[in-house]
């Protein structure tokens, strides 16, 4: 059978399962992002930018962007009818306050034990961490938008992570192009493998424990 990892727009559509009827939902920079093109049509979900955006809608087509509206990463976004604009003061107090049930990260790195490194490499320059501290800090539930490996093919699924961390202990849940995987108190715990993907090639991808209990099945996508 051949393997069928996932691509970027596929970890968001798994994700997107994710997201309640009545979610408001912070969507990190990079793969996040584009969860907001694949929620259902039929549940009501209102996504926040620490921008001080509440009500963004789906990426605009080409040629209808508008240079005005944007997210925290500075892509262009277009916005749902009711959706509202206000300043960074009172967008960190609706995270800081947990009024965001839902935040969607990117991450270099995530360890077993849940910690996530998402914003800085030794030696880059970096504008700095922006509202990630704030966000792993507030949100109660936290999923990981994440390749499972980097280009040279090592695992970002670690037992301890090696970059300087975002966060301790707060990721749940991780998608990759290989797997949908839970953080539990003895590790990573295995829940879905991409179509076609082998367990095998899952373990081999992961530094970090892996937990495999009874049939994994295939994502749903």
């Amino acid at each position: 059978m051949t393997e069928n990892m996932l691509d970027k727009n596929g970890i968001a559509r798994r994700i997107a399962q994710e997201v309640k009827d009545g979610y408001y939902v912070n969507l990190g920079i990079g793969i996040p992002t584009l969860v907001a093109n694949f929620v259902r049509d039929d549940i009501e979900v209102e996504f926040q930018s620490e921008n001080g955006v509440l009500g963004m809608g789906p990426f605009p087509f080409e040629g209808e962007e508008d240079a005005d509206v944007i997210n925290a990463g500075k892509q262009t976004i277009t916005t749902l009818p009711g959706a509202s604009f206000f300043d960074s003061a009172t967008s960190f107090g609706m995270i800081r306050g947990q009024h965001v049930d839902l935040t969607i990260l990117g991450a270099m790195e995530v360890s077993q034990d849940g910690d996530i490194a998402n914003w800085k490499i030794p030696g880059k320059m970096v504008k700095g961490m922006g509202g990630a501290m704030d966000l792993v800090a507030s949100a109660e539930n936290i999923i990981v938008a994440m390749m499972h490996t980097n280009r040279a093919g090592e695992s970002k699924l670690l037992k301890e992570c090696t970059l300087p961390l975002t966060g301790v202990g707060c990721v749940k849940k991780i998608v990759t192009n290989l797997a949908v995987i839970e953080v539990t108190a003895k590790g990573f715990k295995l829940l879905e493998r991409a179509p076609g993907v082998s367990i095998e090639t899952i373990k081999s991808a992961t530094e970090g424990e892996l937990i495999i209990e009874g049939e994994i099945l295939e994502m749903n996508i």
